[in-house]
């Protein structure tokens, strides 16, 4: 005890708690501080352990004055007096080890003491209060649990209609099938078209592609012409500025400057035509782009179309995956409702056990009582019987009182007389020695006169 686990408290604190969680009536407005200081009292003490055992184990204050009577007890009532207290003994003595109290001895009872007193009080008040905040908790769980198996059955619920509901999505009723078949066959015909069409188009922009190519090149080569006439006027006229005044250097030099234009003219027509072939090749081209614009239109219209069917088939996912999560937790619920009623299943079980085994206690005390009862009976009987030879001895004993009182009156009388007859005689034997001296004296003076004579 000298290194305790658990607060002690004061007196005033431990009389308010006991006063409001464990007395009631008129013994919680009598119950005060004079019971436990400065020395306790000990039927105050053994009232306040019977109620905290009748608190905690139902064990009624009335049960621990009966008395187990058996066959080879001869005198029971002798222990009427010690069975209420030897009761909360060794029911304390059972308990108070929970409390962490180990020395509880019968002085406890009988002599407390206030220091002890008080500290077992304070064990005792720290395990109601644990026991009481041990209830609440396993109260807030009860209610917990109630309330998930509420949540539990209104996931249910809910999953319930939700699979009505994608039933009823997913399902399609026999007036549209025929629609519903058309129009996935003119999705199927529209998807293959476009692919032919995305095919064409790829094509024509390759072709496309190759002609800006072959018009890029083209035109380098125009300018290149240019660049190149341009430098041959230059040397033309560099060359007017040397000319020889000799005919035939002019000549062959106007001939090569004819054969020069005309192969330049013969490039320029050249060019004209490619450049006609590639006016027609572009007006070609705005109208395949028209027609591209167009089934670009068309494609954007279907990728609009793909991108609601997407939406919609995400939505489905997502609602698959909703399902599927609702599902799982619903698995989750099902194994710890599962568990649950196993728990429940165990505890009902237990407990059925428990009410049987309370019932056969009941029984057995029931049967017990009666034979209690039944021997209370016959022990009142014996009482009585018992109460009416006390009575008669009791009466006896006072015939002789009143005769020992008589003859000690009488003895009185005669003691008294005797002592009258004592001192009489006493007297008379004093004065018959007196007497006998008086003579003796005579006597010795006699011999002594005869003595002399002789």
């Amino acid at each position: 005890m000298s290194e305790n686990t658990f607060p002690l408290h004061s007196a005033d604190a431990i009389v308010n708690f006991y006063r409001t969680e464990v007395l009631t009536g008129q013994e919680a407005k009598h119950f005060t501080k004079s019971d436990l200081t400065p020395a306790p009292k000990p039927e105050a003490v053994q009232t306040l352990y019977m109620r905290v055992l009748h608190l905690l184990y139902r064990f009624r204050p009335e049960c621990h004055s009966m008395v187990p009577l058996m066959e080879n007890i001869q005198y029971p009532e002798y222990h009427e007096g010690a069975t209420a207290i030897m009761s909360v003994y060794i029911r304390m003595q059972q308990f108070l080890p929970m409390c962490l109290v180990y020395d509880f001895s019968l002085n406890d009872l009988l002599s407390p003491k206030k220091q002890r007193t008080l500290t077992i009080l304070s064990a005792i008040m720290n395990f109601l209060h644990f026991r009481k905040q041990r209830m609440e908790i396993a109260l807030e769980k009860q209610a917990k649990f109630r309330s998930d198996m509420d949540r539990l059955q209104a996931y249910k619920k809910g999953i319930l209609e939700a699979e009505k509901k994608i039933e009823i999505l997913t399902t399609i009723p026999p007036e549209q099938q025929a629609e519903a078949d058309e129009l996935a066959a003119a999705l199927a015909e529209l998807q293959t078209n476009t692919m032919h069409e995305c095919q064409e188009v790829n094509a024509k922009n390759d072709i496309i592609a190759e002609l800006k190519t072959n018009n890029a090149e083209k035109n380098q080569k125009l300018t290149q012409l240019k660049v190149d006439v341009s430098n041959l006027k230059e040397d033309i006229s560099k060359l007017k500025s040397q000319i020889v005044e000799s005919p035939e250097e002019l000549k062959s030099q106007m001939e090569k400057m004819r054969e020069n234009v005309k192969n330049i003219k013969t490039s320029i027509e050249d060019t004209d035509e490619r450049v006609v072939e590639l006016q027609n090749m572009v007006q070609n081209m705005t109208h395949t782009e028209a027609e591209i614009q167009q089934m670009s239109n068309l494609l954007q219209d279907l990728e609009s179309s793909m991108n609601n069917t997407k939406q919609r088939q995400e939505e489905h996912q997502e609602l698959m995956a909703q399902y599927e999560k609702k599902q799982k937790e619903l698995k989750n619920l099902c194994i710890e409702e599962g568990q649950l009623k196993r728990a429940l299943a165990m505890k009902l079980d237990k407990e059925s056990k428990q009410n049987i085994r309370r019932q056969k206690k009941r029984e057995m005390k029931e049967q017990h009582v009666q034979e209690v009862l039944g021997q209370c009976n016959q022990i009142h009987q014996k009482r009585e019987e018992m109460a009416e030879k006390i009575q008669e001895i009791s009466s006896e004993t006072q015939q002789l009182k009143a005769k020992i009182q008589s003859l000690r009156d009488v003895c009185s009388k005669e003691t008294e007389r005797a002592q009258a007859l004592y001192d009489n005689l006493s007297t008379s034997i004093d004065e018959l020695h007196r007497r006998i001296e008086l003579h003796v004296v005579d006597l010795q003076r006699d011999v002594t006169k005869m003595s002399a004579n002789f």
